[in-house]
C-alpha cells in the first residue's frame, strides 16, 4: 500500500506544478485558475505517506481554492477539511495558524492526531453520475427582410434541433438562400441520483463508526465554467467557418448562373442555391466532443479506526443495508486505505 502511495504522490506533485502554473498564467480571479478538489486530495495522500508539512501546505491550499471557487463552483469546501487544517496545525505546532483557525471554525467537532500505533484510516472516494453531455445550439441568421420573417416563422433565432428539422430546414433555408447557420455547443445537465452516501465500518465484535460522504468536486459546474470561458473565442471561430461556407455557396451559386447562359440561369440559380446553401445549413455541427466517462459529482468520506478486521458498508442515505453490499477489510496500524466506486446513477 505504501508504494501506491508513493506512486500517487508522484502524480500529486505533478498537478502541484501545473496548477502553479495555471494559476501565474491565469491572472483573472474569476476564471479558472486552481482546484480544490485536486489540493485536498493532494493533502489526503501526503498524510498518508506521513509527510504532515506537505499535508497542512495542500490543506490552506485547498481552504483558499474551494474558497476561490465557491461563487461559480456552487460548492464550498468539505466540512471535514476545518478538522484537518485544526489537526495538522497542531501537530506541527503552529500556533499562530491553529489559532486562527480555531476562530475561524470556533463550533468544529475535531480530534487531535493520533499516532500511527493506534489507528488506521480508510478513505472512500465516489464518482457518482456523469459529467454533462454537449448539444447543439443553433444561432440562424437572417441577412434580409424576408428572411427574418421565414426564421421566426420556422422556429425562432435560437433554437435545440432535431433531425427532421435539419432536412426541413435545409430546404427553407437553400431556397431563401439569405440564412447564415451558427452551431454552437451547449451543456446538458446529467445530475447523480445519489448525493451523498454513509460509510460504516463494523468490526468483530460488532462496534461500529459511521461517516457520512461530502461533495468534494462539483464536475458539472467545472465543465459549465470551462466553457463559458472558451465560449468567446469558439463564437468568433464559428462564425467565420459559417461565414466562409456562406461566401463559398454563393460564389458557386453565381458561377453556374454566369455558365448556364441567361436563359436556364434562373433555374440553375436556384437549384445550385438550394443545393450548397442547404449543405451548408444542414453541415453546419458544432464541437461536441466530451469526457462522458467523467463523473457528475466526486464524493469523499473519511474514518479513523483502531487497526483491526471491519466489514464496511457504503449505502445513499435511507438504503437498507444488504449482506452482499459489504466489504472485509483488515487494517495495520498507521495504515490508509482508499476505497474507490464509480456510481453511474
Amino acid at each position: 500500500m505504501q508504494g501506491q502511495v508513493d506512486e500517487a504522490l508522484v502524480e500529486v506533485r505533478r498537478a502541484d506544478h501545473r496548477l502553479n502554473v495555471l494559476g501565474d498564467r491565469v491572472k483573472d480571479k474569476g476564471k479558472y485558475r486552481n482546484d480544490g478538489f485536486a489540493r485536498y486530495l493532494s493533502g489526503i495522500l501526503y498524510e498518508a505517506a506521513g509527510d504532515l508539512n506537505n499535508a497542512f501546505i495542500a490543506y490552506r491550499n485547498a481552504y483558499e481554492a474551494y474558497g476561490a471557487m465557491s461563487g461559480w463552483s456552487k460548492m464550498s469546501f468539505p466540512p471535514s477539511l476545518r478538522a484537518d487544517l485544526l489537526r495538522t496545525t497542531e501537530a506541527l505546532g503552529l500556533t499562530a495558524e491553529f489559532e486562527s483557525y480555531l476562530k475561524a471554525f470556533p463550533d468544529v467537532v475535531w480530534n487531535p492526531l493520533i499516532s500511527d500505533e493506534q489507528s488506521a484510516q480508510v478513505v472512500m472516494i465516489s464518482y457518482n453520475g456523469r459529467a454533462p453531455r454537449k448539444e447543439d445550439l443553433l444561432l440562424d441568421l437572417p441577412i434580409s427582410l424576408d428572411a427574418v420573417q421565414l426564421v421566426l416563422l420556422n422556429r425562432g433565432v435560437f433554437y435545440q434541433p432535431y433531425g427532421r428539422d435539419r432536412v426541413v430546414d435545409s430546404v427553407l433555408y437553400g431556397l431563401n438562400g439569405q440564412v447564415v447557420r451558427v452551431a454552437l455547443p451547449q451543456l446538458v445537465r446529467q445530475k447523480t441520483r445519489v448525493p451523498s452516501e454513509t460509510m460504516t465500518l463494523t468490526d468483530s465484535r460488532g462496534r461500529s463508526v459511521t461517516v457520512r460522504s461530502e461533495l468534494a468536486q462539483n464536475v458539472t459546474a467545472l465543465a459549465e465554467k470551462s466553457l463559458s470561458e472558451r465560449l468567446p473565442a469558439m463564437t468568433v471561430k464559428a462564425l467565420a467557418r459559417a461565414a466562409t461556407k456562406f461566401a463559398m455557396a454563393e460564389g458557386i451559386t453565381r458561377g453556374a448562373q454566369h455558365a448556364a447562359g441567361r436563359d436556364a440561369a434562373p433555374w440553375v440559380g436556384l437549384l445550385v442555391e438550394l443545393i450548397t446553401k442547404g449543405l451548408a445549413v444542414a453541415s453546419e455541427e458544432a464541437d461536441k466532443r466530451s469526457w462522458q466517462t467523467l463523473p457528475d459529482e466526486i464524493h469523499v468520506a473519511r474514518a479513523w479506526v483502531s487497526p483491526g478486521q471491519y466489514q464496511v458498508s457504503i449505502q445513499p442515505p435511507g438504503h437498507r443495508m444488504m449482506g452482499n453490499d459489504e466489504q472485509a477489510i483488515s487494517l495495520v496500524a498507521g495504515q490508509t486505505l482508499f476505497i474507490i466506486r464509480r456510481v453511474l446513477q
